[in-house]
């Protein structure tokens, strides 16, 4: 017998957001952050990850502002470039990944450090105002937050800082958010990762569900 199932994309994905709404605690996220939240826990297939996400006052308009002004978006590794939706962008946003420059792999030797960190020196003549989003490295998170410890670097609008893993994770987010630099969001603990940093991308991007 063959497989019954829903074939109807439309409400397959309206289902869905109505089952996170159902389930998920999402009574301490304002008007602005709610979305994020629903859509981060629908890439991550997970209710009970909003209890783990966190958004700094004003993150969600920030970032929102910055991308509607054509702030670019940096991300730390394709998975997240190539998962942003360029129709939800508001104003034909750039989105750069610079993971596979040229010279990446000396500057991290000279460095000492990943090609994850070592790639967001090559982000310096764009950051001012844009929009920072980091799933996957958490070198790259921490190189970060040193890059803005001195003042004459250029400060992003925002920070998505999600990475995953096992080791660093964990503590570069709760180093993000004890400094908070600027406006961000963080998923704590060793959750994270490409799909739910894409997440939030898209849904700060475009209110349409």
């Amino acid at each position: 017998m063959p497989y019954e199932y829903e074939k109807d994309g439309a409400l397959i994905y309206a289902e869905s957001f109505a089952t996170i709404r159902a389930e998920a605690n999402l009574a301490r996220f304002d008007a602005d952050e709610e979305p994020i939240a629903v859509r981060m826990i629908h890439a991550a297939g997970m209710v009970g990850l909003e209890e783990h996400i966190r958004f700094s006052p004003g993150f969600a308009q920030t970032t929102r502002t910055a991308l509607e002004s054509g702030a670019p978006i940096f991300c730390d590794a394709r998975m997240v470039s190539e998962g942003v939706t360029r129709t939800r962008l508001p104003a034909d946003n750039e989105v750069i990944c610079t993971l596979h420059t040229d010279g990446i792999h000396g500057l991290a030797r000279e460095m000492g450090n990943t090609r994850s960190a070592a790639a967001l020196e090559f982000w310096r003549p764009k950051l001012e105002g844009a929009l920072v989003a980091i799933g996957n490295a958490p070198t790259a998170l921490f190189h970060l937050l040193n890059m803005l410890e001195a003042p004459d670097c250029p400060r992003p609008a925002a920070i998505i800082g999600c990475p995953v893993g096992f080791v660093g994770a964990h503590e570069s987010k709760e180093a993000l958010w004890a400094a908070q630099p600027v406006p961000c969001c963080i998923v704590e603990g060793r959750l994270g990762g490409s799909a739910i940093t894409v997440a939030a991308i898209n849904a700060i991007a475009s209110r349409k569900e």
